[in-house]
């Protein structure tokens, strides 16, 4: 008995990877995460689909045990990659006391697509040479960190925020004008890109009435300024 985790990537159905693909075509279950996975990924495949939003981790996973006790082929399907707050590991501990198999098939990030959407690198020469990734408080998350580290004046990508964006530009300790970047469903149909600073950024995403699905970037690497030419090519 083996379980595949697949990564499904940020939402254009031709970002998921070969590998990924492959499983899904040989799949006799599909587990899949609701509406952050996009259907055209979903359709022509033989295999039962089983959208697992709204199920306990206990359902979900009881589901996929019983299938691969029948001899099926069952793929655990994750938006963007897995191992960005994907929750995989809890499964796991479960798969672990049925001795089950799995294995874990990367995808493409929403971060990647975002940073895409943008055209431009969360690490830029002379502007930020790293990136850190992190989420605002909630209802899974007691007290986050963002104050902290946006401190460290790097480009700063905030995943699960959207609906908070007004607290967090609080949060964050840099110049008001500091770009800040939102795309919304990047690489679907619907993307949508909205730039600010820390100023304006909270009214412009309430005008364009986005709250949730949207990843918030922040730091000079938005606007793509004062970078320095990299070395690689001479």
């Amino acid at each position: 008995m083996k379980l595949y985790f697949v990564g499904a990537g940020p939402g254009d159905p031709e970002l998921i990877t070969v590998k990924g693909k492959k499983h899904l075509k040989t799949a006799d279950l599909i587990v899949y995460a609701g509406s952050l996975i996009n259907e055209e990924i979903l359709k022509d495949l033989d295999a039962e689909l089983i959208d697992s939003y709204g199920l306990e981790l206990q359902e979900i996973t009881q589901k996929m045990i019983e299938a691969l006790k029948q001899n099926k082929k069952v793929v655990r399907l994750h938006s963007g990659d897995p191992s960005l707050y994907g929750a995989i590991v809890e499964q796991m501990e479960i798969l672990n006391k049925h001795n089950i198999e799995y294995e874990v098939i990367p995808g493409v990030s929403s971060v990647f697509a975002t940073t895409a959407a943008l055209k431009t690198q969360l690490t830029l020469k002379g502007v930020s040479e790293s990136a850190i990734l992190t989420r605002p408080s909630g209802e899974t998350l007691e007290q986050d960190k963002i104050k902290q580290l946006s401190q460290m004046n790097t480009t700063l990508v905030i995943f699960l925020g959207i609906s908070k964006i007004e607290e967090i530009v609080k949060k964050v300790d840099r110049p008001k004008n500091t770009p800040v970047a939102v795309v919304y469903k990047a690489s679907w149909d619907q993307e949508k890109i909205i730039k600010g600073t820390l100023e304006n950024i909270a009214q412009k995403v309430k005008k364009e009435d986005i709250k949730r699905s949207a990843l918030i970037i922040i730091g000079e690497v938005v606007e793509k300024t004062g970078y320095r030419r990299s070395e690689l090519y001479g």
